[in-house]
């Protein structure tokens, strides 16, 4: 006899919050919801993710085709006529009201505990999509960075084309069906991204090696360049550029005779006649 639903729910809720994601996740200081969801657009259980996206998908197209906030004033008008009518005909008729015998001795309130659980449960979730936006920033995982950046890619040229509820029914299918593919493929997925990673780091490693000679090459040709630049400047800073006489000598050897000798005698004085044809100043 097939397990009735309510076990299959109960099971599954447990293997979600008590299995081997649950406990990544309580490693990892995140929330339940990750492990909910993770389980949830993996297909661990393929009857609660197909439940769950026909229920996404009925809504969203709900919204688009059903004018819902209208439907809800006529459902409440029509239901706040019906009670009052009930109410006034029973008066006039019986002597009592209708609605008044279904009311309820105690009207229905919202105890502190379920509000505290349901703001926790909100909380839980807005805290999910602030770790996992954090973490497709900082690329904690790379293919879901990757598919982060073609998600929002494509969305950038398709919402010009495509109304929002049309890419929120993209968003849902691809969200469900690309987990479920690449679980179904996975050998030959995997297989193509091996080799796709071996080609990247072959090109990688290629461009180093050329980057490599090139730079070696460029290091020696720049180190010439300043040998020679140096030597020019030693030449300009010693007076062996620019100067003929400079330039003439040059490689020679500068020796004493090269120069005129110094007189070793005392001038001698001007003869008198001499003297006075000199004329004064």
């Amino acid at each position: 006899m097939a397990p009735a639903p309510t076990t299959n729910g109960s099971s599954a809720l447990e293997s979600v919050t008590n299995g081997p994601v649950a406990k990544a996740v309580k490693d990892q200081s995140l929330s339940h919801y990750h492990s909910f969801f993770s389980s949830l657009v993996s297909w661990e259980n393929p009857r609660v993710s197909a439940i769950a996206y026909a229920s996404i998908v009925t809504s969203i197209v709900a919204v688009r085709y059903l004018d819902i906030l209208r439907y809800s004033f006529k459902l409440t008008y029509l239901l706040l006529g019906i009670t009052i009518a009930a109410e006034v005909g029973g008066k006039a008729i019986m002597g009592t009201g209708l609605a008044t015998s279904f009311r309820p001795r105690k009207y229905i309130t919202i105890s502190k505990d379920t509000l505290d659980a349901m703001i926790g449960d909100v909380h839980e979730l807005l805290n999910f999509f602030m770790i996992e936006a954090q973490r497709i920033a900082f690329v904690e995982n790379v293919w879901a960075s990757i598919g982060a950046f073609v998600a929002s890619f494509l969305s950038y040229y398709l919402v010009k084309i495509v109304p929002y509820w049309g890419l929120a029914l993209i968003a849902t299918t691809a969200l469900f069906f690309a987990p479920l593919i690449y679980s179904s493929n996975q050998e030959l997925i995997d297989a193509q991204i091996k080799n796709a990673s071996e080609v990247v780091n072959a090109q990688t490693a290629q461009l180093k090696e050329v980057a490599g000679k090139h730079t070696a090459q460029y290091t020696e040709l720049a180190k010439q360049h300043m040998g020679d630049y140096t030597a020019k400047a030693q030449a300009m800073l010693h007076g062996r550029a620019g100067s003929p006489t400079a330039s003439k000598t040059s490689g020679k050897e500068i020796k004493d005779t090269d120069f005129p000798s110094a007189p070793n005698t005392e001038p001698t004085k001007a003869r008198k006649g001499e003297e006075e044809a000199i004329p004064a100043m």
